[in-house]
């Protein structure tokens, strides 16, 4: 049903049986003093005059009207997300509201367009040499979807693709066509997940070694921009992984399996101080960070929560938002909006569950946000 703003029910696109009801209760009252009722909504406000013997006519429908506004302005509550083996790891989105989600599984990186759940294969399995993807983020300045690329086939990753290390990828953010890949250092390298600093500088996390690498615009290689040995992943575990930038313009990582929090302090475009941050909650595999305002992210916890992160000096305090997701991997804000990939990825890393069928299709999930956990 449409609705227009402040309209009568002549502007009512409705059926034939509800028109005439609005129209005979209309003509009823031309004469006489009306009194009114409105009935509010996201998309228009109705206002629609009546005499007393109309108003159980109206009151139906009212009520009709009521829950065909709701139908017609219910928000998309989940998206599928294409591949058998998807396991999707990370997401990103823009500002017109597409939505980007890495593949792990199948490879490739699937796009949503803005306001719908319509998704298709953005970049195809194997662009660019690439194999599974990892952490994307997409940067709006450069127009390019930056993704993290690495081999895991022997895990029963993509099998083609090239590439038989760790790279950093570059696509085209209208076409997805390729457009960079720069290999990380050292044979063990594992990029995981991504931000990009105003100057167009971009910075990943390598969970296989202690460090934050950088590569700034025009460069063919990385440099190391920071390290540290409370970078560096446990015996069998994982280490850095989420990476985002502050408002206060400082980097904030976090660590896989140690889960803990830590700020890089950032002057002159240089790593200082790197401090790990104590919290009012033990982070339970604390993955993807995304930057909101006044020194708050939106974080990842694997263990199935999306939480809200506020740093204050060398401390930060944890409010759950949303909880129950299995294996959540990564979130993007689109307004009031947080979106959720939820990545199952024990059904691909644990070798006791590759004979078990994970819940298909993978899905990324809307979390409606409060004026609180965006401020």
């Amino acid at each position: 049903m449409r609705i227009g703003a402040d309209t009568d029910g002549g502007d009512l696109d409705c059926p034939d049986e509800i028109r005439s009801t609005i129209s005979c209760c209309l003509k009823a009252t031309r004469s006489e003093r009306p009194a009114s009722f409105s009935l509010d909504n996201r998309v228009g406000r109705v206002t629609v005059s009546r005499r007393v013997r109309c108003s159980p006519q109206l009151a139906i429908l009212a009520l009709v009207l009521s829950f065909t506004l709701q139908a017609a302005t219910q928000q998309i509550e989940s998206i599928p997300v294409p591949g058998t083996k998807a396991f999707p790891e990370s997401i990103t989105s823009t500002s017109d509201g597409a939505l980007f989600v890495g593949r792990l599984g199948d490879g490739g990186i699937v796009r949503v367009k803005p306001g719908t759940d319509e998704s298709s294969v953005f970049v195809q399995p194997g662009a660019s040499g690439s194999r599974s993807i990892l952490g994307v983020f997409a940067d709006e300045a450069s127009s390019t979807l930056w993704a993290c690329s690495n081999d895991l086939g022997a895990l029963g990753g993509i099998a083609t693709g090239s590439d038989t290390g760790s790279a950093l990828k570059g696509f085209d953010l209208k076409t997805g066509n390729g457009k960079r890949s720069v290999l990380l250092p050292g044979s063990h390298a594992f990029c995981n997940d991504i931000t990009v600093d105003a100057r167009g500088s971009v910075y990943i996390t390598d969970s296989a070694n202690p460090v934050i690498l950088k590569l700034s615009p025009g460069a063919t290689t990385f440099e190391v921009f920071a390290e540290d040995s409370a970078f560096s992943p446990p015996q069998g575990g994982i280490g850095l992984d989420g990476i985002a930038f502050g408002s206060d313009d400082n980097l904030y990582v976090t660590t896989y399996t140690a889960g803990e929090f830590l700020r890089v302090e950032v002057k002159d475009g240089r790593a200082g101080r790197i401090t790990t941050l104590s919290g009012n909650h033990h982070l339970q595999f604390p993955d993807a960070l995304r930057t909101l305002s006044n020194n708050s992210f939106l974080l990842i916890e694997g263990s199935g929560r999306l939480d809200r992160v506020v740093i204050t000096g060398g401390a930060f305090a944890v409010t759950p938002i949303h909880d129950g997701f299995v294996t959540p991997t990564s979130v993007t804000r689109i307004g009031t909006t947080a979106w959720v990939s939820e990545g199952q990825l024990a059904f691909f890393f644990d070798p006791s569950k590759k004979i078990l069928s994970p819940s298909l299709p993978f899905r990324i999930y809307a979390v409606p946000l409060r004026k609180e956990d965006i401020k």
